[in-house]
């Protein structure tokens, strides 16, 4: 079995990738888009876009 398919690996790089997304829910790309990109590429490159993306606009207060 090799080291990229071992069930541990991918576990592991499935949880990183969600708690990145959980982390950037506020940021630019929101979850799905920091999800992605730490899955689809690395957890480590996941974080630095999570550290370079900058917050969400705030959305205007509605009265109605």
């Amino acid at each position: 079995m090799t080291f990229l398919f071992h069930p541990g690996f991918l576990v592991t790089w499935i949880g990183a990738s969600w708690l990145i997304g959980i982390l950037g829910r506020n940021k630019r790309f929101g979850f799905l888009g920091n999800f992605l990109i730490s899955f689809l590429f690395s957890p480590v490159v996941g974080v630095i876009v999570l550290l370079a993306s900058d917050d969400k606009v705030g959305k205007r207060a509605r009265l109605f």
